[in-house]
């Protein structure tokens, strides 16, 4: 009998694409002998994304919705794709065509191989923006260095991961969801493969510079406590140099000289009371991430399913 495959593409305000992916992919699976499962995670959309799916639904009975009660994000979303999803391995990608379809087949031959976990590493064409490329470089430069999980640069959520492996997420009660850490986190048997993302076919990036930053801060918050410990650092060194200045105004105290710098006093002042915001902003995070998991409330609500 045919091993089943899940495709789980979690979509957001993605009404232009919703078609040509679902046609895409079709056309990659039906050549290949697995029993096909695509199911689409409307994470709150507020255009026609959710009717488009329920028409594909119509017409392709291996095609399924989930619908979230509202933008729980798209990791959140991502989630809810793997726990719902019944294959003996599950691919997830993404609903803009930036993951291109073809590689399903590879993906499929190195899990038959034994991997449990084929991830993807890709690469920008050179009509790429400039922002584009040194943002995702900043991001990856970032997490590594201040997170004691290593993510590879250019890492995506283009991945296929095994039965097991999806049953071992799915017992996780983790309230930020970082998903790329948290796969490399498991360690799992898994293989990396390289691939050259296409553009998007239509619409707009669902994630500006702001919406980069704060994936980057969970990240770094969910798999490390480097910031806490980069804070007591600074705090040492600070107030060693403080008191390494107490001997010079001494002296100058001695000479009969005023100390002199209103100007200096200020800015110190402002300086250190601007590190101290930094220093109460991290700890804050990080307080704030176990106030949220002590309430152990779902990463997502489904609305409707015609799972």
């Amino acid at each position: 009998m045919a091993k089943k495959v899940s495709i789980v593409i979690p979509v957001y305000n993605e009404e232009q694409n919703i078609d040509f992916i679902a046609k895409e992919i079709l056309a990659v699976t039906k050549s290949l002998n697995y029993i096909f499962e695509i199911i689409f995670i409307d994470d709150g959309s507020r255009d026609n994304t959710l009717e488009k799916i329920q028409l594909l639904s119509q017409k392709h009975p291996n095609i399924f919705s989930i619908e979230l009660t509202k933008n729980f994000g798209h990791q959140n979303a991502l989630k809810a794709g793997y726990d719902y999803a019944t294959g003996h391995c599950i691919i997830s990608m993404d609903g803009d065509m930036q993951h291109p379809p073809e590689l399903i087949s590879l993906m499929l031959k190195h899990w038959e191989n034994g991997f449990d976990i084929v991830s993807t590493q890709r690469t920008y064409p050179a009509e790429t923006s400039f922002f584009k490329k040194s943002g995702s470089n900043l991001f990856y430069k970032i997490i590594n260095t201040l997170s004691d999980t290593k993510i590879e640069k250019g890492s995506s959520d283009f991945r296929l991961i095994d039965r097991h492996v999806a049953n071992t997420l799915k017992n996780l009660t983790e309230n930020s969801i970082f998903m790329r850490g948290l796969i490399n986190w498991l360690g799992f048997k898994s293989i990396k493969i390289a691939f050259n993302a296409n553009q998007r076919h239509a619409g707009v990036s669902k994630y500006p510079f702001k919406k980069m930053l704060k994936f980057a801060v969970e990240g770094i918050t969910a798999f490390s406590v480097k910031p806490l410990y980069m804070a007591v650092y600074l705090g040492f060194i600070f107030s060693t140099l403080a008191i390494l200045y107490i001997p010079y105004v001494i002296y100058e105290h001695y000479l009969g000289k005023d100390v002199a710098g209103w100007a200096t006093v200020v800015v110190s002042i402002v300086f250190f009371g601007g590190l101290q915001l930094i220093i109460l902003g991290i700890i804050g995070i990080y307080i704030g991430k176990l106030f949220i998991q002590s309430k152990q409330r779902p990463n997502y609500i489904v609305r409707t399913t015609n799972l």
